[in-house]
């Protein structure tokens, strides 16, 4: 078995007095895609987002690569090699897609090139200088937003609802993308309600509800899951 790149062990999370998460536990291994699966309101984001520490409180354990993280702030979490893509994307919509790609710091060596970039992301070459955020489709402006985080050296990638409102082919080319990405070695945490888009794509699967894990299995253990999945998901 492959390193742990993460380690979520105990994990409370508060945004003000609302108690979110309680007692999250799960593991990445290095290479992996790990999808978070659940409801609307599961918890799947916010887990997310108390691994980098974007929520009021957390009690617990997060390792990332073996350091401890829980009381660490964002910008410090982020520099461990961290990517977030988040649902909202977070275009800078008066820039345009060149400009969108180098704006982020590196926070680790090894942050893919722009030809590399454009390379995986075709769509993407063909509208670098001439597009600002805003004049992009759907799909583009998702693509970019991953693109984004692959400059920065990032090698644990945590995507948040990338399939959502996009068309099918769109929907396949994020497929063949986080595919490319796994075989050039990058650890990827996938939260999504899509579970036919994710299914093909993870290595394990964790269910949860109520800001917990309530079920895991992995990708061949799938077959035997059906009934679980249409109780938690409606699948």
């Amino acid at each position: 078995m492959a390193e742990e790149v993460l380690r979520v062990a105990d994990l409370h999370a508060w945004y003000g007095e609302s108690h979110v998460l309680h007692g999250v536990d799960f593991s990445v291994h290095r290479g992996e895609v790990v999808t978070l699966l659940g409801r609307n309101g599961a918890g799947r984001t916010s887990t997310l987002k108390a691994i980098l520490g974007l929520v009021g409180r957390r009690t617990g354990s997060i390792r990332v690569n073996g350091v401890e993280t829980v009381a660490w702030p964002t910008y410090r979490i982020a520099h461990l090699g961290i990517g977030y893509c988040p649902e909202e994307r977070g275009i800078f919509s008066s820039l345009s897609v060149e400009e969108n790609l180098v704006l982020p710091p590196e926070i680790a060596a090894g942050g893919m090139s722009l030809d590399e970039i454009f390379e995986m992301f075709p769509n993407l070459r063909e509208r670098r200088a001439t597009a600002q955020g805003t004049k992009l489709s759907g799909g583009e402006q998702q693509m970019l937003a991953m693109a984004r985080i692959l400059r920065t050296g990032a090698n644990l990638l945590l995507l948040d609802e990338i399939t959502e409102g996009l068309a099918p082919v769109i929907v396949q080319a994020l497929g063949r993308i986080i595919v490319k990405l796994k075989e050039r070695g990058f650890t990827i945490v996938l939260v999504e309600q899509n579970f036919r888009f994710a299914a093909p794509l993870a290595d394990r699967h964790y269910v949860m509800e109520h800001g917990r894990i309530a079920e895991s299995f992995s990708a061949p253990q799938l077959a035997s899951k059906t009934e679980m999945l249409h109780e938690y998901l409606g699948v």
